[in-house]
Formats: C-alpha cells, sequence, structure tokens
C-alpha cells in the first residue's frame, strides 16, 4: 500500500539531527571578562563557518545563549544548493542581470568552497554529491522553466530543461517540465557544525556557552559586549551570526521570520534509484523538496507559512506532515515509508532569495549575517569569505551583493 503511516514512536517536535553521532563540542562557562581578536555571536552553521575561517590567524570567541548547533541549524534540511529562490530571469528582473548573474555564479563557487573545506578538514558529516531537479509549479511553468535553463546556460552552469517526456521517461514524474542541474550537494548539518567548530577550536578558538550577549558598545577600537554573566566581552571586531534571530539594530528590508516543516522516513526506505543522487523542489508557493540521506531516509519539507511562532503549535505540526506526505505521495504515488521524524522550525525570508551580509549601522567594528532563503548554508559559506575578507583589510568583489 502507498502511502505514510506514523508509528509509535514517532519522534515528533524532534529534528533528526538531534540524533546525529559526533556532536560533541567542548564549550567553557565565562566566570571572567575577556578581550579577543573577533568575537563571534552564535554557535550554529555561519557562526561554525566563521570561526574555522578567522581562528586560523586571529583569537576567537565564539559566544551563544544555548548549546552550540541548538538553534536553526538543527531544524535545517541541508539541500546544498547553488540554486537561489529566486530563479536567476526573476532576480535579473530585481537587481539587473550584470549583479544576479554575479549572485548565481558566486552561489556555485560557495558550494565547491564547502566541499573543499569538508575535504581539507576531514568533516566527516555525510557529504555528497547531488543533481538537483527543479519542476515546474504554479509559480513557473514550462516556459519560465525553458527561459531560465537557457539563461543559467548561457553563464556556464550546468543545468538542461527536460520536457514533460522525458521527465516521465527518466524520473517518472508527470509535470510539464523541470531543469536538472548538477553540483549541488548534501550533508549532516549539524555535524557539518560540529566539525567546523572543533576545526576552529584546535586553532585557538573558544566557545563559551551559555552566554547572552545583552548589549554591545562600539568605539574607535573596537566593540565591548555586555553578557548576562556580569562579565564583559571585548573584542577589536564582532560578528552576530544569529541566524534568523534578527539582532536589534540591524536593518533587515524586504526581510521576515516564517515557518517551515519537515519530515524524515524510517532508514533503508524503498525509493527510486535516481533519488539517492538528487535532490528535488518545485517551483511552487509554498513549495515541496525532498532528498535522500545517506542511511536511506527519506527527508521532505515545505509548506513554509507567514507566521514566525506557528511552527511552535503540535497541531499544525501534525497537519502540516500530512499536508507535505500527501503532496509526495501525489507526486511518486507508488511511494512507501513510515515516518520516523517531524519537527518544525523559523526560516527567513527576503524579497530577492539573497541574504544579508554586511556591517551592522551605527556601530564601528561589527558586522550582522542573516542566511535569507532555501540556501543558508551556501551562504553561511560565503560570509564567512565577506566578512573575514574586510576584518583582514581586503574587499570582497561581492560584497555589495548582500548589503542592505
Amino acid at each position: 500500500m502507498s502511502g505514510a503511516t506514523q508509528t509509535r514512536d514517532l519522534r515528533t517536535g524532534r529534528s533528526i539531527w538531534v540524533d546525529s553521532h559526533g556532536l560533541g563540542v567542548p564549550v567553557k562557562t565565562l566566570t571572567g571578562a575577556i578581550s579577543v581578536d573577533v568575537a563571534i555571536v552564535g554557535a550554529g552553521i555561519s557562526g561554525a563557518f566563521m570561526a574555522r575561517e578567522l581562528s586560523r590567524d586571529h583569537s576567537v570567541a565564539v559566544l551563544d545563549r544555548r548549546p552550540p548547533l541548538t538553534g536553526s541549524t538543527l531544524a535545517s534540511t541541508a539541500l546544498l544548493q547553488w540554486e537561489i529562490d529566486l530563479p536567476l530571469t526573476a532576480l535579473a528582473d530585481k537587481i539587473g542581470m550584470a549583479n544576479a548573474r554575479r549572485a548565481y555564479l558566486r552561489s556555485r563557487a560557495a558550494v565547491d568552497a564547502l566541499k573543499r573545506i569538508v575535504d581539507e578538514e576531514g568533516i566527516r558529516c555525510g557529504l555528497e554529491d547531488k543533481d538537483t531537479l527543479y519542476l515546474a509549479g504554479n509559480d513557473y511553468g514550462r516556459r519560465a522553466l525553458e527561459a531560465e535553463a537557457e539563461a543559467r546556460a548561457g553563464i556556464g552552469l550546468g543545468s538542461t530543461f527536460l520536457g514533460p517526456a522525458e521527465l516521465r521517461e527518466r524520473f517518472g514524474i508527470d509535470r510539464t517540465g523541470a531543469i536538472l542541474s548538477t553540483g549541488s550537494a548534501s550533508a549532516d548539518p549539524a555535524q557539518l557544525a560540529a566539525g567546523l567548530l572543533r576545526r576552529a577550536q584546535a586553532d585557538g578558538a573558544v566557545v563559551w556557552s551559555p552566554v547572552e550577549v545583552i548589549q554591545a558598545a562600539s568605539d574607535p577600537d573596537g566593540v565591548t559586549l555586555l553578557t548576562d554573566t556580569g562579565h564583559a566581552v571585548r573584542a577589536r571586531h564582532v560578528v552576530f551570526c544569529c541566524g534568523y534571530e534578527f539582532p536589534d539594530g540591524v536593518p533587515t528590508p524586504g526581510a521576515k521570520v516564517i515557518s517551515t516543516w519537515a519530515l524524515a522516513s524510517k532508514e533503508r526506505t524503498a525509493c527510486p534509484a535516481w533519488l539517492r543522487d538528487t535532490l528535488v523542489w518545485e517551483a511552487s508557493d509554498p513549495y515541496l523538496y525532498f532528498r535522500m540521506a545517506g542511511d536511506g531516509r527519506l527527508i521532505v519539507g515545505g509548506e513554509d507559512e507567514d507566521a514566525p511562532g506557528a511552527h511552535e503549535d503540535p497541531a499544525r505540526l501534525k497537519r502540516k506532515c500530512e499536508s507535505i506526505r500527501d503532496k509526495l505521495l501525489r507526486l511518486l504515488p507508488d511511494l512507501e515509508f513510515e515516518v520516523d521524524y517531524s519537527w518544525a522550525g523559523a526560516f527567513g525570508e527576503s524579497s530577492t532569495g539573497l541574504p544579508s551580509i554586511g556591517p551592522v549601522p551605527d556601530m564601528a567594528h561589527a558586522w550582522a549575517v542573516m542566511g535569507f532563503g532555501g540556501n543558508g548554508i551556501t551562504y553561511s559559506v560565503i560570509a564567512s569569505q565577506v566578512v573575514s575578507a574586510a576584518i583582514r583589510g581586503r574587499s570582497d568583489p561581492d560584497a555589495d551583493l548582500y548589503q542592505a
């Protein structure tokens, strides 16, 4: 019988990544004032990439009011894509084709950089190369996807349009068309973040937790952070890597926090062979997306809702996961799986699908990173490159793309 069934031990409200192996990150308790080159606020995936990059030539303190990895990182489904929520052609309508090309090419380069980092650092996080299949939907249909594939190919991105007949033959999916692209990836986001933080610690970084920053004040020489421990942190530079929790005083024009839901099947779920190598998402609102994990679990998400607190409602979690399941089975009617995990979380959106990475207004020596859009992990890589260049006194050629 096709369909998803819930078992008695279904882990509702619990991310699959909570049970990942190798998440230990040593932390220290802040018992006195400290002084460092760089203070990073946030010990999730963006803070981890930032710490790994900067700890190689700076003293670094990572501060988090929660244990490491327990913010939005655990809610991720970890589709490590270079494709941006807005297609290249649609993004060009908002920021111009020249800038849209730069954004797409930088995103593609960031995925390559992520793969190199994982390889060079020897981080065990289940990283796998993946293709992506972008299905025509109610936002963008066949004609739009044909034009999109042509635009991508025109700037050297590996994308091919598939018509309905080829899509059915190769993937068994009945849609008016799709774009098949190469060069993306998937991974365990918690293991990735933990591995990056441990590499930073090997270079001298210290993770302080629980420590909440309650006030920040800058002067010509640096920034002083007042914390709930009663002890101050003095830094030459501070970087706020707060996920989807917008820091006070940081402008986020066109951005908003919404809610999203996800579920994961039992291990070794029987799926089409092509799904092991392919991330799937659709050009719809709200859109469905899914992928296979290395242990044979099917991870599915979507049903985003424009309500920042909706993800906290247990009843809505059940309804949303049923809706996600039904959409998946309409797309792949022969699929059989048992749901093992279901969870929800906050998610950030911007009007362009691009992140916000830049100086904090009216606060010298301070930067803020907010990885809006469906590829927040990819944007975390870009943020570590942009901010580290600025701290080292250099300029990043694409920094202007991500500033308000």
